[in-house]
């Protein structure tokens, strides 16, 4: 279980990029690996789940074509703004309901975690319902104009999937303890916020930041703590645990959503999952997740997260599509073995969503990002190869 732990907390807290103040409009004038032609194809071979092949380069600061240009100066100027209020008003609106909601009332702080996500009646149903709206509107000012949602099936040696491709969503849904979601984007959760309004792991600075913080609290988020002066603190993994297990003998209580990849990808690959996600033994729902994209990607990968949310908000249009599978029970096998339910849950979405399979994890991500900032010298990325 420590183990789990430990994998739980490094997922949960994926790395921030460094700030970037760099303009917009103005291409990188020196690339640290330019000079190695053959050494940067290498790199992107070997980081390929990580390398971004749109017009902006994989750090967003690449030269753009006088079009291109045209086109971002425009949105710079018009649409940005405007869809930078739109947002802010949106979640200010939500906060406010948030905040009526909870009026008079204290949070459930069990575990040494708070939340309003637990309690019921009709304050429980519009922080829901006006939850799942208002996100959806949020990803429609953002670009999101239309959603393509899609059903799937398969299955698994020693697994049983129990509805068909052809089963209505609402029957789809019914009897599972989390959501399991490969990770492109914090678009993700926006999508899942819309759709199921589920809880996620989220670093516990999330709770304190103002108008989000409360959200959080609505949501049910758990929140990670690195240390805990509690000696009966069950950690993360214990939380998650009995979440999952609740939410699934509880058809009231909410939902877990899990990335047990543990970090973000372009949304071609999935990377080794993270067991601890599966360790509740309860069904769950994979649901796949994509970012079609013609000229700026907004998988967030190796672009520093202001850039990225002022290139993707200046993108006109944005698409995305979502693969949902019926839900995964659990062999008797697979309760015995995490692992294994984790690595088969897995198999089945890289098959569904026609995904590629890949064996690195976070720790080459932080490599690749050091070889781009040019903060690792190009002989050590590939010592390491070998490693």
């Amino acid at each position: 279980m420590e183990s789990e732990l430990k994998e739980l907390n490094a997922a949960a807290a994926p790395p921030q990029p460094e700030s970037d103040s760099r303009p917009l409009l103005k291409p990188e004038s020196v690339n640290p690996v330019s000079s190695h032609s053959t050494s940067i194809d290498e790199l992107e071979k070997k980081y390929a789940p990580y390398v971004r092949f749109d017009v902006y380069g994989p750090m967003g600061r690449g030269d753009l074509p006088l079009v291109e240009k045209f086109l971002l100066g425009l949105a710079l100027i018009f649409l940005l703004p405007v869809r930078v209020a739109a947002g802010t008003a949106i979640v200010v609106f939500y906060y406010l309901i948030c905040r009526f909601c909870t009026a008079f009332l204290a949070p459930n702080r069990e575990d040494e975690l708070e939340d309003f996500a637990h309690m019921g009646g009709w304050r429980r149903a519009v922080i829901v319902r006006s939850g799942r709206f208002l996100s959806r509107v949020l990803l429609f000012v953002f670009g999101f104009y239309s959603i393509s949602d899609t059903s799937g099936g398969g299955e698994v040696d020693g697994a049983v999937i129990t509805e068909s491709a052809d089963s209505d969503e609402s029957e789809v849904l019914e009897g599972y303890g989390a959501i399991v979601s490969n990770h492109v984007s914090y678009l993700d959760i926006l999508y899942h916020m819309s759709s199921s309004f589920p809880s996620f792991v989220a670093k516990r600075s999330v709770a304190k930041l103002p108008l989000i913080g409360l959200v959080s609290k609505c949501l049910g988020c758990i929140y990670v703590q690195r240390e805990s002066k509690s000696s009966d603190f069950k950690g993360v993994s214990g939380v998650i645990t009995e979440r999952v297990q609740e939410a699934f003998q509880d058809n009231c209580a909410p939902k877990m959503l899990l990335f047990p990849e543990g970090t973000t990808t372009t949304g071609d690959y999935l990377l080794p999952f993270k067991s601890g996600a599966f360790l509740a033994k309860a069904p769950v729902v994979p649901i796949i997740l994509r970012y079609p994209y013609q000229r700026f990607s907004p998988a967030w990968d190796s672009i520093s997260g202001v850039r990225h949310v002022i290139l993707l908000l200046c993108q006109f249009v944005n698409y995305i599509e979502v693969k949902k599978l019926p839900v995964y029970h659990p062999s008797e096998q697979e309760k015995a073995d995490p692992k294994l339910y984790a690595e088969n849950v897995r198999q089945l979405m890289a098959r569904e969503g026609n995904l590629i399979l890949s064996d690195i994890g976070l720790a080459e991500k932080r490599v690749y990002h050091a070889a781009l900032n040019g903060n690792i010298s190009m002989p050590t990325v590939f010592h390491q190869k070998g490693d």
